[in-house]
């Protein structure tokens, strides 16, 4: 059974930083992408970044150049990197892994939903 633990959430002014870490345990040989994706729970995702088994992140429009995806199998660990975080970058942020591919990022997809294990969640606030 994989479970996976977000970490690294807090409360920041506009501009700030921080990094989420997620750390999986089980059996991750057959977890091709990893993914991050935001939204209140019982809702629908909207996802921020993947990262496929070659280690190769892409990123939604809304943060792309200032969000920066990594993984690392060998520590079954994977990182988000969040910088000139804004208001509207405030929600609860989800790891979430599976052995499809990646989901892209469309507003017909729910990551919460296609991706087969999810974390709990980690809160990220960003006010002034």
């Amino acid at each position: 059974q994989v479970q996976m633990t977000e970490s690294g959430g807090g409360s920041v002014q506009p501009g700030g930083s921080l990094r989420l870490s997620c750390v999986i345990s089980g059996n991750t040989d057959n977890l091709y992408c990893m993914s991050w994706f935001r939204g209140a729970p019982g809702s629908k995702g909207e996802g921020v970044a993947e990262i496929d088994s070659g280690g190769t992140p892409s990123y939604s429009r809304s943060v792309e150049g200032r969000f920066v995806a990594s993984r690392d199998n060998a520590k079954k660990t994977m990182f988000l990197e969040m910088n000139n975080l804004q208001v509207e970058d405030t929600a609860m942020y989800f790891c979430a892994a599976g052995p499809r591919g990646c989901a892209g990022f469309y507003d017909t997809v729910d990551p919460a939903q296609y991706y087969h294990y999810r974390g709990q969640g980690t809160q990220v606030t960003v006010s002034s």
